[in-house]
């Protein structure tokens, strides 16, 4: 059956959730989906498997010079042996730690590099990888402190410093890590409104951060970073917001021309005490809205003295 890419690229601890790849939150389709590219291990198989044929076959070596012959019990037995080395060398990649068990107690923490166990006794019981992880989280529909119901998409930066307590203080550390980041996310938006949570993402990244560390570091986990990546506002909000905004703008360009009226009417003011004339500062002013009109229609503008536009109204009256 034909595997799907974009399912691949959802976290283990993810898989069984409703996670919907089609959602705008989490900006994945099939197409584009990412596919984690992992550091292949065949180095790690191919040297299991050559400990067991060299110890396969100096067993086998050792019973024929030691017999003159091999037969099926000698073979049975170098395959024992060969069973057994193989499950006591195992090697460990630079960046992986080894949490071994002896007799279900914690014994040590072996690798980088090549290391032993006691067959039976002492096992493996997980490796840990030590290297930086990013973990891909959101938050669907979660109501704001104004009870809007927004989608948050963020992704989670974290590294194991404990191998210890990541095996003995949590089941699955990567699930619990998970899970947690996504209640961290979704208590940190209950908590703002969605206009805070849409204009300081900054606060919000910071928040999840130190919600996360609280319990994560009992499990030996060091979380290095959160971002946020995107935040989806219902439609008829983002019209509703979008209204809201134009009337803060006209609002504030409006206050901002009533401002510079005030100013200028103080100066026109001013302005008329020096030529000593009360009327001045309207006369002042009608020059520069003339001004402005000539400046911005390029049209001409025929000033009359007052005293004819006075001769005139002189002769209407009579």
């Amino acid at each position: 059956m034909k595997r799907n890419r974009a399912y691949d690229s959802v976290p283990h601890a993810m898989r069984g959730m409703p996670y919907r790849l089609d959602d705008r939150a989490a900006e994945i389709d099939a197409a584009t989906a990412y596919v984690p590219r992992k550091s292949s291990r065949n180095g790690v198989l191919v040297f299991g498997i050559a400990t067991f044929v060299a110890a396969f076959v100096a067993v086998l070596a050792v019973a024929r010079i030691m017999a003159g012959c091999i037969d099926a019990i000698a073979a049975g037995v170098a395959a024992v042996i060969a069973l057994v080395v193989s499950s006591s060398v195992h090697i460990a990649l630079n960046w992986e730690k080894i949490v071994v068990l002896r007799f279900g107690k914690v014994a040590r923490i072996a690798g980088p590099g090549l290391y032993f166990t006691i067959p039976v006794i002492e096992h493996g019981t997980i490796r840990v990888d030590q290297r930086t992880m990013a973990t891909p989280f959101y938050a669907e529909r979660t109501l704001t402190a104004d009870l809007v119901p927004i989608t948050v998409d963020a992704v989670l930066f974290w590294v194991v410093w404990d191998a210890e307590k990541a095996c003995t203080e949590a089941e699955d550390y990567f699930a619990a890590v998970s899970f947690l980041a996504q209640t961290s996310l979704r208590e940190a938006v209950g908590r703002k409104t969605v206009a805070e949570v849409a204009t300081s993402r900054d606060e919000l990244d910071v928040e999840i951060k130190n919600d996360i560390e609280k319990l994560a570091t009992n499990w030996g986990v060091d979380i290095i970073d959160v971002k946020v990546r995107n935040i989806v506002i219902p439609d008829e909000l983002q019209e509703a917001m979008s209204l809201e905004a134009q009337a803060d703008r006209e609002y504030n360009a409006r206050m901002t021309v009533a401002g510079a009226e005030a100013e200028l009417a103080e100066m026109l003011a001013e302005a008329a005490k020096l030529y000593d004339a009360p009327d001045a500062a309207m006369r002042l002013r009608s020059m520069l809205m003339q001004y402005e009109t000539v400046r911005k229609s390029a049209s001409s503008v025929v000033t009359v003295p007052s005293a004819v536009s006075d001769g005139f109204t002189d002769g209407v009256g009579k």
